[in-house]
């Protein structure tokens, strides 16, 4: 399920006094597995590009192959499309509306008319998939469940579709310290445990440095940086120049480096930032 996207343009209201050029000759290759985030300033066209990815916009110009396939001609059917790209909005939470958080999670698969026990085993394995107990879970209201508890039934909708690819647009948005860990926690379990190919759009740098493999920056419809994190985080000065920033630990490892302290400024993460400072207060033999 590869992902290639050649010389994409999106304008939105061509010709008239409001045009506005979303996506600037965009081309972008993920490949089956991956866990790539997509970061940006508010206005850089993460939305756009995502809406592209499971049909939802149409371009302007350039094309989006899907395992091959070119969802941009008129003779793919959308709905197939959807079956296999899942996009999870920001505060999917909003989007519930069952008295119960097993018709909610069924939605989606019933639409799709398969057998009742098809269904039900599709909401058990997403429920399961998500971290939330079928049997404990299946009869509540969903209105009932904190808000970490709402984002993951919002999610197991669209993993209850089983797409090959799910898109994320700032799952952690509005969570508490402590719902942002779970459910971080839930979307690195996808990838690893069923291979699924995770697209994560954050604006949260502590977040993408901790669980993507690749990270695509965006500036003004165009993709400016793409690579791994040591490789977009040590450029500290493009990203800056754009609205963003590296993770605060990095800033911090910077200054101790600084200070005259044996270590790395290239760290992104507080785990690595704590074996860092260890090993170099070993050193100095101040342990």
């Amino acid at each position: 399920m590869s992902i290639k996207i050649d010389k994409l343009m999106h304008i939105y209201m061509p010709k008239t006094p409001f045009e506005k050029l979303a996506l600037d000759n965009v081309s972008l290759d993920i490949d089956d597995g991956e866990f790539v985030a997509l970061i940006g300033h508010t206005g850089s066209g993460k939305s756009t590009l995502i809406q592209h990815i499971n049909g939802l916009l149409k371009p302007t110009n350039g094309t989006i192959a899907i395992d091959g396939v070119d969802i941009t001609k008129k003779e793919v059917k959308l709905s197939d499309v959807r079956k296999k790209v899942g996009l999870v909005f920001q505060y999917p939470e909003y989007q519930l509306f069952e008295e119960t958080v097993e018709k909610d999670i069924a939605f989606g698969p019933s639409n799709l008319k398969l057998e009742s026990e098809e269904i039900k085993r599709r909401v058990k394995k997403a429920m399961e998939m998500v971290g939330l107990d079928y049997d404990f879970y299946k009869d509540k209201s969903p209105f009932e469940l904190s808000g970490g508890q709402k984002r993951r039934v919002a999610i197991a909708g669209v993993v209850a579709m089983e797409p090959k690819i799910l898109i994320l647009d700032e799952p952690t948005a509005g969570l508490d310290p402590r719902g942002r860990e779970e459910i971080l926690a839930k979307i690195v379990s996808l990838h690893k445990e069923y291979n699924m190919t995770i697209i994560l759009v954050s604006h949260s740098m502590e977040d993408v440095a901790k669980v993507a493999k690749r990270i695509v920056v965006m500036h003004k419809g165009k993709v400016i940086l793409n690579g791994s994190p040591k490789e977009v985080f040590t450029k500290i000065d493009t990203l800056e120049k754009v609205g963003l920033a590296a993770p605060k630990v990095t800033y911090l490892m910077k200054a101790l480096k600084e200070k005259g302290f044996n270590v790395s400024e290239e760290v992104f993460t507080v785990e690595e930032a704590k074996k860092e400072i260890l090993e170099a207060l070993r050193g100095a033999n101040y342990d």
